[in-house]
Order: C-alpha cells, then sequence, then structure tokens
C-alpha cells in the first residue's frame, strides 16, 4: 500500500500563527478594534470567501478584502527576512525523505506565499506537490484543498496523512476521507477535533514513532 503525507504550512511546519495574529491585531489597533480570543480560533485555517466572513464580522466592514490583503502583506514582508521552523520540522521532512514517502503541502495561504517560505527555509525540495487556498473553489474546512494535492500526488486519499494544526485543517482532512494528526499551535484542542484524529501530538517528530510508524 503507498502512503503519502500532505502538511498545513503556518502554524504545522511554520511558526507563523503568531506573526499572522501579530498583524490581525495591529489591524484592529488601528481601527479602534479590540479582537476577541474567538477571531483568532475562528479564522485559523481559512481562506478567500470564508476568511473574509470572518473579518467582515470582527471589524465590522462591509467587505473584508483590503483588511485580509493588508495583513497578509505585512505578513509577507516579515517572512522574506526569515520563516520560524515549528520543532522537529527538518528532522520529520528528511525522514520522511529518507524513507521515500512522497510528500505535499496543502495550505490555505498563497501560492505565492507558500513558494516564499518553502525557499527562504530551504524546504522547496521536500515536496512532490503543492496545493494553496487560491487553487480550489473551496478552503477548508471543506476537503478540496487535500483532495487535489493527493491527486497531484497520485495516492488515494484514504492513504494519506495530514498534519495540521488547526481545527479547520483537522475538518478538512477528515473530510477527505484522509487520515488527520494534530500537532497544536494556538488553540486548545478539543474533544470533538481529537476525535477526528488518528493521533494528537506535542511536536511533528512524535509522530513518527506513534500513528506514521504504523504503517
Amino acid at each position: 500500500m503507498s502512503t503519502a503525507v500532505i502538511f498545513d504550512m503556518d502554524g504545522t511546519l511554520f511558526d507563523t500563527e503568531a506573526v499572522f495574529q501579530k498583524y490581525w491585531n495591529a489591524i484592529a489597533k488601528e481601527r479602534g478594534i479590540v479582537l476577541p480570543d474567538a477571531f483568532k480560533y475562528e479564522i485559523c485555517g481559512t481562506s478567500g470567501e470564508v476568511m473574509n466572513r470572518i473579518i467582515e464580522k470582527h471589524y465590522r466592514v462591509k467587505d473584508g478584502t483590503e483588511i485580509q490583503r493588508e495583513c497578509k502583506r505585512r505578513v509577507a514582508k516579515e517572512l522574506a527576512c526569515g520563516v520560524p521552523l515549528k520543532p522537529g520540522c527538518r528532522e520529520i521532512l528528511a525522514s520522511l525523505h529518507a524513507c521515500g514517502i512522497p510528500m505535499a503541502i496543502g495550505s490555505s495561504g498563497r501560492r505565492a506565499q507558500i513558494e516564499s517560505n518553502l525557499s527562504v527555509s530551504g524546504l522547496t525540495s521536500y515536496f512532490s506537490a503543492v496545493v494553496s487556498g487560491d487553487e480550489v473553489l473551496h478552503g477548508k474546512p471543506a476537503p478540496d484543498i487535500f483532495l487535489l494535492a493527493a491527486k497531484r500526488l497520485g495516492v488515494p486519499p484514504a492513504d494519506c496523512y495530514v498534519f495540521e494544526d488547526s481545527p479547520n485543517g483537522i475538518r478538512a482532512a477528515h473530510a477527505a476521507g484522509m487520515k488527520p494528526i494534530l500537532i497544536p499551535d494556538l488553540m486548545p484542542v478539543t474533544e470533538e477535533i481529537a476525535s477526528l484524529t488518528v493521533g494528537v501530538y506535542k511536536v511533528l517528530t512524535d509522530a513518527l514513532e506513534g500513528s506514521v510508524a504504523g504503517d
């Protein structure tokens, strides 16, 4: 049986969710708004129109497009100088590569930002496929991103592990019929989300001795 691994990017491989939150909060402060904790739980792992609806609700605007664009512009400028990695990132990629397991990125982010992050961090060569939020009609928690990643890898969805940090990402992987693995980042682990996974681990490399090792 073939096995493949699909990784989310922000908050899973790269320690970048906190960077996004910094700029979401900065933009809100400039507008005289204090974002509630619920905002980061709702927006994490989303993209496109889903993200816009969340922005519109919390920033009290009719169209969230400009705020979304401005936040991503500020994030991109900071990450161009260096991308912080999550613990175990290089180790798990090197280990899976050495075992001949194909890997893909399945991220809600823009393709240009994904490619920039991979290039800056020197990780591009590990991935056989990249799928971004701007390539699908429906972003996470819909399964579209992960299903397209599996298609590009040439591996059935049921044979794909998905590493995620967000509830929306776990829901998307579960809806795709894949094997979700949760590596928590900013959000607490709920019973509902844990029940959708094949494993919850503190750091990426722990899964090598747990869920993935089972295959």
